[in-house]
Protein backbone atom coordinates (compact mmCIF):
# COMPACT_ATOMS: atom_id res chain seq x y z
CA UNK A 1 0.00 0.00 0.00
CA UNK A 2 2.73 2.34 0.96
CA UNK A 3 4.09 1.89 -2.75
CA UNK A 4 1.08 2.60 -4.39
CA UNK A 5 0.65 5.49 -2.36
CA UNK A 6 4.07 7.00 -3.61
CA UNK A 7 3.24 5.94 -7.00
CA UNK A 8 -0.09 8.02 -6.75
CA UNK A 9 1.95 10.77 -5.53
CA UNK A 10 4.02 10.94 -7.90
CA UNK A 11 1.98 10.75 -10.34
CA UNK A 12 -0.18 13.26 -9.39
CA UNK A 13 2.54 15.82 -8.65
CA UNK A 14 3.40 15.45 -12.57
CA UNK A 15 -0.25 16.42 -13.35
CA UNK A 16 0.00 19.25 -11.59
CA UNK A 17 3.35 20.07 -13.17
CA UNK A 18 1.98 19.54 -16.62
CA UNK A 19 -1.67 20.89 -15.91
CA UNK A 20 -1.69 23.46 -12.50
CA UNK A 21 -4.71 22.36 -10.46
CA UNK A 22 -7.82 24.22 -12.65
CA UNK A 23 -10.69 22.77 -12.09
CA UNK A 24 -11.85 23.79 -15.45
CA UNK A 25 -9.53 21.65 -17.31
CA UNK A 26 -9.49 18.34 -15.31
CA UNK A 27 -13.00 18.36 -15.34
CA UNK A 28 -12.99 19.07 -19.13
CA UNK A 29 -10.80 16.07 -19.49
CA UNK A 30 -12.65 13.68 -17.60
CA UNK A 31 -15.90 14.70 -18.76
CA UNK A 32 -14.43 14.45 -22.63
CA UNK A 33 -11.93 11.32 -22.19
CA UNK A 34 -15.38 9.32 -20.10
CA UNK A 35 -17.39 10.14 -23.42
CA UNK A 36 -14.92 8.62 -25.86
CA UNK A 37 -14.61 5.63 -23.70
CA UNK A 38 -18.39 5.14 -22.92
CA UNK A 39 -19.81 6.00 -26.96
CA UNK A 40 -16.51 3.25 -27.70
CA UNK A 41 -17.83 0.93 -25.23
CA UNK A 42 -22.02 1.58 -26.23
CA UNK A 43 -20.37 0.91 -29.97
CA UNK A 44 -18.34 -2.56 -29.26
CA UNK A 45 -21.27 -4.02 -27.48
CA UNK A 46 -24.08 -2.94 -29.50
CA UNK A 47 -22.34 -3.43 -33.11
CA UNK A 48 -21.30 -7.64 -32.31
CA UNK A 49 -23.24 -9.65 -34.75
CA UNK A 50 -26.42 -11.77 -33.44
CA UNK A 51 -25.30 -14.92 -32.15
CA UNK A 52 -28.84 -16.36 -33.74
CA UNK A 53 -31.12 -15.77 -36.68
CA UNK A 54 -34.54 -16.89 -37.81
CA UNK A 55 -34.77 -18.60 -41.41
CA UNK A 56 -38.58 -18.36 -42.73
CA UNK A 57 -38.02 -21.59 -44.74
CA UNK A 58 -41.31 -23.70 -46.34
CA UNK A 59 -43.07 -26.61 -45.12
CA UNK A 60 -41.30 -29.44 -43.71
CA UNK A 61 -39.79 -32.37 -45.46
CA UNK A 62 -40.23 -29.73 -48.48
CA UNK A 63 -36.74 -29.03 -50.69
CA UNK A 64 -36.93 -25.01 -49.07
CA UNK A 65 -36.80 -27.43 -45.16
CA UNK A 66 -34.09 -28.93 -45.90
CA UNK A 67 -31.82 -26.33 -47.37
CA UNK A 68 -32.69 -24.45 -44.61
CA UNK A 69 -31.22 -27.32 -42.60
CA UNK A 70 -27.86 -26.77 -44.38
CA UNK A 71 -27.79 -23.19 -43.92
CA UNK A 72 -28.33 -23.64 -40.45
CA UNK A 73 -25.32 -26.78 -40.11
CA UNK A 74 -23.05 -24.70 -41.91
CA UNK A 75 -23.63 -21.73 -39.59
CA UNK A 76 -23.60 -23.10 -36.34
CA UNK A 77 -19.91 -24.38 -37.27
CA UNK A 78 -19.16 -20.39 -37.10
CA UNK A 79 -21.25 -19.74 -33.49
CA UNK A 80 -24.33 -18.36 -35.34
CA UNK A 81 -27.13 -20.56 -34.31
CA UNK A 82 -30.49 -20.69 -37.43
CA UNK A 83 -34.00 -20.75 -35.86
CA UNK A 84 -35.82 -22.41 -38.87
CA UNK A 85 -39.46 -21.18 -39.09
CA UNK A 86 -41.92 -23.80 -41.28
CA UNK A 87 -44.44 -21.93 -43.77
CA UNK A 88 -46.12 -22.55 -46.15
CA UNK A 89 -43.71 -21.34 -48.76
CA UNK A 90 -42.36 -18.20 -50.80
CA UNK A 91 -45.59 -15.82 -50.74
CA UNK A 92 -45.91 -16.71 -46.83
CA UNK A 93 -42.12 -15.83 -46.14
CA UNK A 94 -42.26 -12.38 -47.85
CA UNK A 95 -45.44 -11.77 -45.91
CA UNK A 96 -43.73 -12.62 -42.67
CA UNK A 97 -40.76 -10.68 -43.96
CA UNK A 98 -42.79 -7.64 -44.47
CA UNK A 99 -44.92 -7.74 -41.63
CA UNK A 100 -44.48 -4.94 -38.85
CA UNK A 101 -42.11 -6.11 -35.85
CA UNK A 102 -40.86 -8.52 -38.13
CA UNK A 103 -38.85 -11.48 -36.21
CA UNK A 104 -37.96 -13.07 -39.40
CA UNK A 105 -34.37 -11.66 -40.37
CA UNK A 106 -33.85 -13.87 -43.76
CA UNK A 107 -35.86 -15.98 -46.00
CA UNK A 108 -36.57 -18.17 -49.10
CA UNK A 109 -38.67 -15.68 -51.61
CA UNK A 110 -38.92 -16.15 -55.25
CA UNK A 111 -38.56 -13.55 -57.95
CA UNK A 112 -42.44 -14.06 -58.88
CA UNK A 113 -44.29 -11.25 -56.66
CA UNK A 114 -47.74 -10.67 -55.94
CA UNK A 115 -48.70 -6.94 -58.08
CA UNK A 116 -48.70 -4.01 -56.57
CA UNK A 117 -46.25 -5.52 -53.57
CA UNK A 118 -44.00 -2.95 -51.98
CA UNK A 119 -40.50 -4.77 -51.41
CA UNK A 120 -38.56 -1.54 -50.53
CA UNK A 121 -38.26 -2.25 -46.79
CA UNK A 122 -36.29 -5.64 -48.23
CA UNK A 123 -33.01 -6.30 -49.66
CA UNK A 124 -31.65 -9.09 -52.03
CA UNK A 125 -28.60 -10.93 -50.98
CA UNK A 126 -28.34 -12.70 -54.13
CA UNK A 127 -30.65 -15.20 -56.11
CA UNK A 128 -29.42 -19.01 -55.39
CA UNK A 129 -31.45 -21.41 -57.41
CA UNK A 130 -33.86 -21.89 -59.77
CA UNK A 131 -36.83 -22.69 -59.15
CA UNK A 132 -38.82 -24.70 -62.50
CA UNK A 133 -42.59 -25.46 -62.44
CA UNK A 134 -43.05 -29.37 -62.93
CA UNK A 135 -46.75 -29.82 -64.69
CA UNK A 136 -47.73 -33.92 -64.33
CA UNK A 137 -50.49 -34.99 -66.11
CA UNK A 138 -52.34 -38.13 -67.36
CA UNK A 139 -53.80 -38.59 -70.97
CA UNK A 140 -52.47 -37.83 -74.39
CA UNK A 141 -49.20 -35.57 -74.71
CA UNK A 142 -50.19 -31.63 -74.41
CA UNK A 143 -48.37 -29.06 -76.17
CA UNK A 144 -50.13 -25.92 -75.10
CA UNK A 145 -50.90 -24.77 -71.62
CA UNK A 146 -54.43 -24.02 -72.71
CA UNK A 147 -55.13 -27.40 -72.92
CA UNK A 148 -55.91 -27.71 -69.41
CA UNK A 149 -58.93 -25.78 -69.80
CA UNK A 150 -61.56 -27.14 -67.80
CA UNK A 151 -59.18 -29.81 -66.31
CA UNK A 152 -58.88 -31.09 -62.73
CA UNK A 153 -56.38 -29.48 -61.44
CA UNK A 154 -54.33 -29.06 -58.09
CA UNK A 155 -51.65 -25.81 -58.41
CA UNK A 156 -49.85 -25.37 -55.33
CA UNK A 157 -50.68 -25.14 -51.43
CA UNK A 158 -51.94 -21.43 -50.33
CA UNK A 159 -49.49 -19.07 -49.14
CA UNK A 160 -47.02 -20.85 -51.73
CA UNK A 161 -45.23 -19.19 -54.62
CA UNK A 162 -46.37 -22.62 -56.05
CA UNK A 163 -49.79 -21.67 -56.41
CA UNK A 164 -49.19 -17.80 -57.66
CA UNK A 165 -47.04 -19.11 -59.98
CA UNK A 166 -49.39 -21.46 -61.80
CA UNK A 167 -52.16 -19.41 -61.31
CA UNK A 168 -50.04 -16.71 -62.99
CA UNK A 169 -49.02 -18.84 -66.00
CA UNK A 170 -52.67 -19.96 -66.73
CA UNK A 171 -54.08 -16.34 -66.56
CA UNK A 172 -51.62 -15.59 -69.19
CA UNK A 173 -52.25 -18.60 -71.37
CA UNK A 174 -56.10 -17.44 -70.66
CA UNK A 175 -57.04 -20.51 -69.11
CA UNK A 176 -59.45 -20.27 -66.55
CA UNK A 177 -59.37 -22.18 -63.39
CA UNK A 178 -62.64 -23.14 -62.13
CA UNK A 179 -61.71 -24.34 -58.24
CA UNK A 180 -63.03 -27.75 -56.99
CA UNK A 181 -63.39 -27.83 -53.33
CA UNK A 182 -62.25 -31.82 -53.30
CA UNK A 183 -58.83 -30.41 -55.12
CA UNK A 184 -58.63 -27.26 -52.86
CA UNK A 185 -58.85 -29.59 -49.78
CA UNK A 186 -55.39 -31.13 -50.95
CA UNK A 187 -53.38 -29.57 -48.49
CA UNK A 188 -49.68 -31.03 -49.51
CA UNK A 189 -48.22 -32.30 -52.76
CA UNK A 190 -47.87 -35.73 -51.78
CA UNK A 191 -51.65 -35.64 -51.31
CA UNK A 192 -52.09 -34.12 -54.72
CA UNK A 193 -49.80 -36.75 -56.34
CA UNK A 194 -51.87 -39.31 -55.01
CA UNK A 195 -54.55 -38.13 -55.94
CA UNK A 196 -52.79 -38.04 -59.60
CA UNK A 197 -51.64 -41.49 -59.78
CA UNK A 198 -55.57 -42.82 -58.60
CA UNK A 199 -56.87 -40.95 -61.46
CA UNK A 200 -58.55 -38.29 -59.31
CA UNK A 201 -57.63 -35.13 -60.61
CA UNK A 202 -55.85 -34.32 -64.23
CA UNK A 203 -53.02 -32.69 -63.18
CA UNK A 204 -50.91 -30.61 -60.50
CA UNK A 205 -48.38 -28.20 -60.85
CA UNK A 206 -45.79 -28.48 -58.20
CA UNK A 207 -41.96 -26.59 -57.34
CA UNK A 208 -39.49 -27.93 -55.17
CA UNK A 209 -40.73 -25.78 -52.20
CA UNK A 210 -44.00 -27.70 -51.26
CA UNK A 211 -42.53 -30.81 -52.66
CA UNK A 212 -40.75 -33.99 -50.48
CA UNK A 213 -37.78 -35.25 -52.58
CA UNK A 214 -38.15 -38.45 -54.59
CA UNK A 215 -41.41 -37.20 -55.41
CA UNK A 216 -40.93 -36.14 -58.34
CA UNK A 217 -39.00 -39.01 -59.12
CA UNK A 218 -41.95 -41.15 -58.15
CA UNK A 219 -44.06 -39.27 -61.24
CA UNK A 220 -41.57 -39.60 -63.52
CA UNK A 221 -41.08 -43.17 -63.22
CA UNK A 222 -44.42 -43.41 -63.75
CA UNK A 223 -44.81 -44.26 -67.63
CA UNK A 224 -48.78 -43.14 -67.28
CA UNK A 225 -47.44 -39.68 -66.04
CA UNK A 226 -46.61 -37.12 -68.19
CA UNK A 227 -44.16 -33.90 -67.53
CA UNK A 228 -45.44 -31.06 -69.98
CA UNK A 229 -42.46 -29.28 -71.59
CA UNK A 230 -43.19 -25.24 -72.37
CA UNK A 231 -42.70 -25.22 -76.27
CA UNK A 232 -44.11 -21.46 -75.98
CA UNK A 233 -41.55 -20.80 -72.91
CA UNK A 234 -40.22 -17.74 -74.86
CA UNK A 235 -43.32 -16.24 -75.37
CA UNK A 236 -44.22 -17.17 -71.25
CA UNK A 237 -40.35 -15.11 -70.38
CA UNK A 238 -41.94 -11.88 -72.62
CA UNK A 239 -45.16 -11.64 -70.30
CA UNK A 240 -43.29 -12.11 -67.55
CA UNK A 241 -40.47 -10.21 -65.99
CA UNK A 242 -39.05 -13.00 -63.52
CA UNK A 243 -39.06 -16.41 -65.18
CA UNK A 244 -35.94 -17.95 -67.24
CA UNK A 245 -35.94 -21.16 -69.33
CA UNK A 246 -34.22 -24.63 -68.39
CA UNK A 247 -33.80 -27.44 -70.81
CA UNK A 248 -34.15 -30.99 -69.54
CA UNK A 249 -31.64 -32.78 -71.51
CA UNK A 250 -33.29 -36.06 -72.86
CA UNK A 251 -32.55 -39.11 -70.35
CA UNK A 252 -31.54 -36.99 -67.84
CA UNK A 253 -34.14 -37.84 -64.96
CA UNK A 254 -33.21 -41.41 -65.58
CA UNK A 255 -31.20 -42.79 -68.55
CA UNK A 256 -32.08 -46.52 -68.21
CA UNK A 257 -35.83 -45.56 -69.14
CA UNK A 258 -35.15 -42.59 -71.14
CA UNK A 259 -36.46 -39.96 -68.86
CA UNK A 260 -37.99 -37.60 -70.26
CA UNK A 261 -37.88 -39.31 -73.84
CA UNK A 262 -37.20 -36.10 -75.67
CA UNK A 263 -35.73 -32.29 -74.25
CA UNK A 264 -38.39 -30.43 -72.09
CA UNK A 265 -38.37 -27.02 -71.38
CA UNK A 266 -39.39 -25.57 -68.12
CA UNK A 267 -40.29 -22.41 -66.60
CA UNK A 268 -38.28 -21.02 -63.69
CA UNK A 269 -38.59 -18.22 -61.46
CA UNK A 270 -35.26 -17.77 -59.51
CA UNK A 271 -35.01 -18.17 -55.80
CA UNK A 272 -33.60 -15.23 -53.71
CA UNK A 273 -32.21 -14.62 -50.57
CA UNK A 274 -34.21 -12.22 -48.68
CA UNK A 275 -33.49 -10.01 -46.23
CA UNK A 276 -33.80 -6.87 -43.76
CA UNK A 277 -31.25 -3.80 -44.48
CA UNK A 278 -30.39 -3.82 -40.83
CA UNK A 279 -28.89 -7.20 -41.10
CA UNK A 280 -25.03 -7.32 -40.23
CA UNK A 281 -22.85 -7.17 -42.47
CA UNK A 282 -21.06 -10.36 -40.87
CA UNK A 283 -23.68 -12.38 -41.12
CA UNK A 284 -24.86 -11.15 -45.07
CA UNK A 285 -21.28 -13.19 -45.62
CA UNK A 286 -21.96 -16.47 -43.35
CA UNK A 287 -25.45 -16.70 -45.49
CA UNK A 288 -23.58 -15.59 -48.71
CA UNK A 289 -20.70 -18.36 -48.06
CA UNK A 290 -22.82 -20.80 -47.21
CA UNK A 291 -24.97 -19.80 -50.13
CA UNK A 292 -21.76 -21.09 -52.38
CA UNK A 293 -20.95 -24.16 -50.97
CA UNK A 294 -24.48 -25.04 -50.86
CA UNK A 295 -26.03 -23.77 -54.22
CA UNK A 296 -22.29 -23.45 -56.04
CA UNK A 297 -21.46 -26.83 -57.18
CA UNK A 298 -23.09 -28.61 -60.42
CA UNK A 299 -26.48 -29.80 -60.67
CA UNK A 300 -29.09 -31.72 -62.98
CA UNK A 301 -30.53 -28.52 -63.45
CA UNK A 302 -27.54 -25.86 -62.93
CA UNK A 303 -23.85 -24.94 -63.56
CA UNK A 304 -21.04 -25.20 -61.96
CA UNK A 305 -20.68 -21.76 -60.16
CA UNK A 306 -23.70 -20.25 -61.48
CA UNK A 307 -25.13 -19.30 -58.69
CA UNK A 308 -25.77 -17.43 -55.99
CA UNK A 309 -25.95 -14.57 -58.32
CA UNK A 310 -26.51 -11.32 -58.23
CA UNK A 311 -29.56 -11.31 -60.63
CA UNK A 312 -31.51 -8.29 -59.65
CA UNK A 313 -35.35 -8.19 -60.22
CA UNK A 314 -37.90 -7.29 -57.86
CA UNK A 315 -35.54 -6.87 -54.53
CA UNK A 316 -32.41 -4.38 -54.44
CA UNK A 317 -29.82 -5.82 -54.13
CA UNK A 318 -27.87 -5.89 -50.75
CA UNK A 319 -24.66 -2.88 -51.12
CA UNK A 320 -23.14 -5.72 -48.10
CA UNK A 321 -24.18 -8.63 -51.28
CA UNK A 322 -22.54 -6.22 -53.78
CA UNK A 323 -19.64 -5.79 -51.88
CA UNK A 324 -19.15 -9.36 -51.36
CA UNK A 325 -19.15 -10.19 -54.95
CA UNK A 326 -16.92 -7.74 -55.56
CA UNK A 327 -14.60 -8.24 -53.55
CA UNK A 328 -15.43 -11.03 -51.21
CA UNK A 329 -14.81 -11.09 -47.49
CA UNK A 330 -13.10 -8.62 -45.69
CA UNK A 331 -9.66 -9.71 -44.56
CA UNK A 332 -10.15 -10.26 -41.15
CA UNK A 333 -13.23 -12.79 -41.65
CA UNK A 334 -11.23 -14.50 -44.57
CA UNK A 335 -8.32 -15.40 -42.24
CA UNK A 336 -9.54 -15.78 -38.98
CA UNK A 337 -12.43 -17.59 -37.16
CA UNK A 338 -15.84 -15.44 -37.35
CA UNK A 339 -15.77 -14.73 -33.50
CA UNK A 340 -11.75 -13.99 -33.46
CA UNK A 341 -12.08 -11.90 -36.22
CA UNK A 342 -15.63 -10.21 -35.23
CA UNK A 343 -14.18 -8.99 -32.32
CA UNK A 344 -10.96 -7.83 -33.91
CA UNK A 345 -12.77 -5.44 -36.01
CA UNK A 346 -14.82 -4.37 -33.36
CA UNK A 347 -12.05 -3.36 -31.49
CA UNK A 348 -10.07 -1.57 -34.26
CA UNK A 349 -13.23 0.10 -35.30
CA UNK A 350 -13.33 1.17 -31.89
CA UNK A 351 -9.89 2.22 -30.97
CA UNK A 352 -9.23 4.30 -34.26
CA UNK A 353 -11.96 6.59 -33.74
CA UNK A 354 -10.20 6.73 -30.04
CA UNK A 355 -7.28 7.52 -30.97
CA UNK A 356 -8.45 9.69 -33.75
CA UNK A 357 -10.47 12.09 -31.18
CA UNK A 358 -8.47 11.54 -28.05
CA UNK A 359 -4.87 12.36 -29.33
CA UNK A 360 -5.22 15.40 -30.54
CA UNK A 361 -7.70 16.20 -27.58
CA UNK A 362 -4.72 15.51 -25.27
CA UNK A 363 -2.32 17.68 -27.05
CA UNK A 364 -4.67 20.70 -27.49
CA UNK A 365 -5.03 20.18 -23.53
CA UNK A 366 -2.03 21.17 -22.42
CA UNK A 367 -1.46 24.05 -25.48
CA UNK A 368 -5.08 25.30 -24.20
CA UNK A 369 -3.86 25.49 -20.52
CA UNK A 370 -0.35 26.99 -21.43
CA UNK A 371 -2.33 29.87 -23.62
CA UNK A 372 -4.10 30.24 -20.50
CA UNK A 373 -1.17 30.70 -18.27
CA UNK A 374 0.12 33.03 -21.13
CA UNK A 375 -3.21 35.01 -21.33
CA UNK A 376 -2.97 35.53 -17.77
CA UNK A 377 0.72 36.68 -17.61
CA UNK A 378 0.04 39.11 -20.65
CA UNK A 379 -2.69 40.64 -19.61
CA UNK A 380 -0.42 42.20 -16.93
CA UNK A 381 2.08 43.17 -19.75
CA UNK A 382 -0.97 44.98 -21.23
CA UNK A 383 -1.09 47.20 -18.46
CA UNK A 384 3.15 47.58 -17.92
CA UNK A 385 3.51 49.01 -21.18
CA UNK A 386 1.30 51.74 -20.69
CA UNK A 387 2.74 52.95 -17.92
CA UNK A 388 6.15 52.30 -18.93
CA UNK A 389 6.18 54.36 -21.83
CA UNK A 390 4.24 57.16 -19.50
CA UNK A 391 7.84 56.82 -17.40
CA UNK A 392 10.10 57.12 -20.57
CA UNK A 393 8.45 60.05 -22.57
CA UNK A 394 8.20 62.90 -20.42
CA UNK A 395 9.30 64.22 -17.02
CA UNK A 396 7.28 63.25 -13.62
CA UNK A 397 6.25 65.30 -11.09
CA UNK A 398 6.29 63.93 -7.61
CA UNK A 399 2.69 63.12 -7.62
CA UNK A 400 2.78 61.15 -10.82
CA UNK A 401 5.74 58.68 -9.27
CA UNK A 402 3.92 57.92 -6.19
CA UNK A 403 0.49 57.38 -8.58
CA UNK A 404 2.81 55.05 -10.75
CA UNK A 405 4.97 53.46 -7.88
CA UNK A 406 0.95 52.47 -6.27
CA UNK A 407 0.01 51.05 -9.72
CA UNK A 408 3.08 49.04 -9.74
CA UNK A 409 2.76 47.76 -6.16
CA UNK A 410 -1.14 46.87 -6.92
CA UNK A 411 0.49 45.10 -10.21
CA UNK A 412 3.05 43.32 -7.94
CA UNK A 413 0.59 42.38 -5.69
CA UNK A 414 -1.90 41.13 -7.99
CA UNK A 415 0.68 38.57 -9.74
CA UNK A 416 1.76 37.44 -6.10
CA UNK A 417 -1.93 35.79 -6.13
CA UNK A 418 -1.37 33.74 -9.78
CA UNK A 419 -0.19 30.28 -9.07
CA UNK A 420 0.86 28.59 -11.95
CA UNK A 421 2.72 25.24 -12.83
CA UNK A 422 6.42 24.39 -12.33
CA UNK A 423 6.62 24.10 -16.00
CA UNK A 424 5.88 28.07 -16.16
CA UNK A 425 7.31 29.47 -13.05
CA UNK A 426 10.17 31.15 -15.67
CA UNK A 427 7.55 33.66 -17.20
CA UNK A 428 6.08 34.79 -14.20
CA UNK A 429 9.65 35.29 -12.63
CA UNK A 430 10.19 36.79 -15.76
CA UNK A 431 6.83 39.32 -15.33
CA UNK A 432 8.61 40.28 -11.79
CA UNK A 433 11.95 41.28 -13.10
CA UNK A 434 10.04 43.48 -15.90
CA UNK A 435 8.10 45.07 -13.25
CA UNK A 436 11.17 45.50 -11.17
CA UNK A 437 12.97 47.20 -13.92
CA UNK A 438 10.09 49.53 -14.55
CA UNK A 439 10.32 50.41 -11.21
CA UNK A 440 14.30 50.95 -10.89
CA UNK A 441 13.74 53.46 -14.13
CA UNK A 442 10.80 54.90 -12.51
CA UNK A 443 12.45 55.73 -9.12
CA UNK A 444 15.75 57.30 -11.32
CA UNK A 445 13.86 59.60 -13.59
CA UNK A 446 14.16 63.02 -13.53
CA UNK A 447 11.29 64.86 -11.31
CA UNK A 448 9.59 67.83 -13.41
CA UNK A 449 9.71 71.45 -12.17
Amino acid sequence: MPLISQYFIQYRTRLYATFGRSMVIAFLAIIVTTSVLVSSLMFFFGSAPPTSISMASGPKESSYYRTAQRYKDLLAKQGVKVNIIETDGSIDNLQRLLAPNSKIDVGFVQSNLPPNTDVSKLMSLGSISNQPLFIFYRGKRKTFLTEFANQRMWLGPDGSGNLFLSESLLNIAGVKNVENPAIKALDTAEQAADALLKDEIDAIFIMSESTPSGLIKKLYSRPDIHLFSFDQADAYIRNSKYLSKLTVPEGLFDLKLNVPVQDTVLLAPSLELIAHPTLHPAISDLLLDAAKTIHGRAGRLRNAGEFPSLQEHAFEISPEATRYFQSGKGYLYATFPFWLASWMSRLLAVILPVLLLLIPALKMIPSLYRWRIEFRINRWYGLLQPLERDIFQQPISSDKRIELLEHLNQMEAGINNIKVPTAYASQLYGLREHISFVRQHLMGRTLAL
